[in-house]
């Protein structure tokens, strides 16, 4: 991790990196965030520019709310923190891999993960169709 406060959690400027970010029609790009050390996939949620750049700067999972349409900082209300540790671009850069540091539940429901409902559809393997 490089200590400039330019490229933050990165090996790169953090702005040669939103650069290269391909943001949708609406200025979002889907963050898929990822517990560090399991590689448990913990919750879905979205960054326009700015919270992408509070991200890499500020090195706590920073998103934009759709429905608040507004910014917010995961745990400043639940004091359920991301540490984040790393940031990936997919190989389209239309996506996020954002690897964190979770204290605390990631879900609003209270759960560990966004994640911890399984299921499979009917006819799968290892479903007996009970």
């Amino acid at each position: 991790m490089a200590s400039d406060a330019s490229r933050g959690v990165l090996d790169e400027p953090v702005s040669d990196v939103i650069s290269r970010v391909r943001f949708d029609s609406a200025g979002l790009v889907p963050a898929i965030v990822q517990q560090w050390d399991s590689g448990e996939v913990l919750m879905v949620a979205w960054m326009d520019e700015a919270a992408l750049r509070a991200t890499l700067t500020d090195q706590r999972g920073t998103y934009f709310s759709r429905s608040r349409g507004r910014q917010w900082v995961k745990g400043e209300t639940s004091g359920n923190t991301q540490r984040v540790l790393g940031v990936h671009l997919d190989c389209d850069a239309d996506a996020v891999l954002v690897q964190v540091d979770q204290h605390g539940p990631a879900c609003h429901t209270g759960e560990h993960s966004c994640f911890d409902v399984e299921g499979r559809q009917s006819g799968t393997a290892g479903n007996d169709g009970r």
